[in-house]
């Protein structure tokens, strides 16, 4: 029986480092495809320890140079609403990793708000689905993502979508604020599992032991409303990037021989 493109799959690496090599590697690899045949690729960035590294991986690698980054635009599934040059933010880390690295024209590098921007929560959200809107596909209001990268928390978390909280459950917003999150810092901006989940291919990138039970119950079919994770489905492809710490509680039937 074919596989479906639209199946969950495991690609297993022995190390994070291994890990965010790997998949710095793929990514730039198809970036460099797509760019050489003329086509945008808009792609939705992640953070946490292992997304960075993927990140840095990026920068450091050659292959950067054989992508054309006029044609990539950089969009970030979730950020931490501080001050925007607050060294714990996602695209500050994502700018020294990666993009300090590429010649990617500075409009192509759509950050959120920060909290020094002079603008509450609820408007900065509001200001970055205004942003998205204006590079809108087709019937959406968002651009046509060529991939999404997430990370997955301990609690099966992504992005800013933590488990049994209204966030996860909205289908009829594009970017929310969130208040009261369980993970410090409290206050965030994220976007919604129907704008994450529009995205052409869905990379998960998970490392460590600490992730192995949420990694389990996200491919064991669990309630997306409790284990997030478990909701992430690209329209194409849906891979998860682990290395051998996080892949205890992988079914062997899942586990992706082919890259």
């Amino acid at each position: 029986m074919a596989q479906l493109w639209t199946e969950k799959r495991v690609v297993i690496s022995p190390d994070a480092q291994t890990l965010a090599s790997a998949v710095a590697g793929r990514l730039l690899e198809r970036l460099a495809r797509r760019s050489g045949a003329g086509k945008t690729s808009h792609v939705l960035l992640t953070g946490g320890v292992i997304g960075t590294a993927v990140l840095r991986a990026a920068g450091a690698s050659p292959a950067r140079t054989k992508v054309d980054w006029s044609t990539v635009h950089l969009w970030w599934g979730d950020e931490l609403f501080l001050p925007a040059s607050d060294p714990e933010r996602n695209d500050v880390r994502a700018h020294r990793a990666l993009i300090d690295h590429i010649d990617i024209p500075a409009e192509n590098v759509h950050a959120m708000a920060g909290a020094d921007s002079g603008v509450d929560m609820a408007a900065a959200a509001e200001a970055y689905a205004g942003e998205l809107a204006m590079f809108a596909a087709d019937d959406q209001e968002w651009p046509s993502f060529y991939v999404c990268f997430l990370g997955v928390g301990p609690d099966g978390h992504i992005a800013s979508l933590f488990p049994d909280r209204g966030e996860i459950q909205s289908t009829d917003a594009v970017v929310l604020p969130v208040s009261g999150a369980p993970k410090p810092p409290s206050e965030r901006l994220t976007l919604t599992r129907p704008v994450l989940n529009s995205a052409r291919c869905v990379w998960l990138v998970v490392s460590g032991t600490d992730k192995a039970a949420a990694l389990g119950l996200a491919l064991a079919g669990a309630s997306y409303e409790s284990v997030p994770a478990a909701g992430a489905k690209g329209r194409k492809r849906t891979l998860f990037f682990v290395n051998e710490a996080a892949a205890a509680n992988v079914p062997p039937e899942l586990i992706d021989q082919e890259f």
